[in-house]
């Protein structure tokens, strides 16, 4: 277990391809599998969300509760409507006001933002295998792991390095 903060960006699992609109796609059984092995993966490395911030999709919120339930994580998500449509500067507002006490952050958004997030958000400093595996693609269930040089209200471009990239496969 570290004693380091931790903040995940996370792509939504697989999603079902139509649905009466975008933002009420389910997952689909691959997905969440896909999200359950995520979960087990942070909790095996001492990463359980304590804090979460989710997209109103049904989607992401699906998502979320696969990654809290196989986690083991007790934390309420707070559902944003911005992280649905919102740009990259959008989504980094809705993270600088996380509470201060927050150990480990889960984003669960939409491509391309996550992408992005993670990308803008990455400082230079990370090992250079974990970048190419993150600039390799971005699929779903692709949660990039970050360790923030700066309290959560001050986020932003180049804030973070980069520690871990996984992709929930299960």
């Amino acid at each position: 277990m570290t004693s380091r903060r931790h903040l995940i960006v996370m792509r939504h699992a697989k999603a079902e391809p139509f649905a009466a609109s975008d933002h009420a796609r389910e997952l689909t059984d691959r997905g969440l599998r896909d999200a359950r092995d995520a979960g087990r993966y942070l909790a095996d490395t001492g990463r359980v969300p304590d804090h979460a911030v989710v997209s109103t999709a049904a989607r992401t919120q699906g998502t979320w509760r696969a990654v809290m339930e196989s986690s083991g994580s007790s934390a309420e998500a707070v559902l944003d409507s911005v992280v649905y449509s919102g740009s990259a500067d959008m989504v980094l507002e809705s993270l600088r006001v996380v509470p201060a006490e927050a150990r480990t952050v889960l984003f669960v958004g939409h491509n391309p933002t996550a992408a992005f997030v993670a990308h803008l958000l990455e400082d230079g400093n990370g090992e250079a295998s974990v970048l190419e595996q993150m600039l390799a693609g971005y699929p779903t269930s692709a949660m990039a792991v970050f360790e923030p040089s700066v309290p959560w209200e001050q986020l932003g471009p180049e804030t973070c390095r980069l520690v871990d990239f996984y992709v929930g496969r299960g």
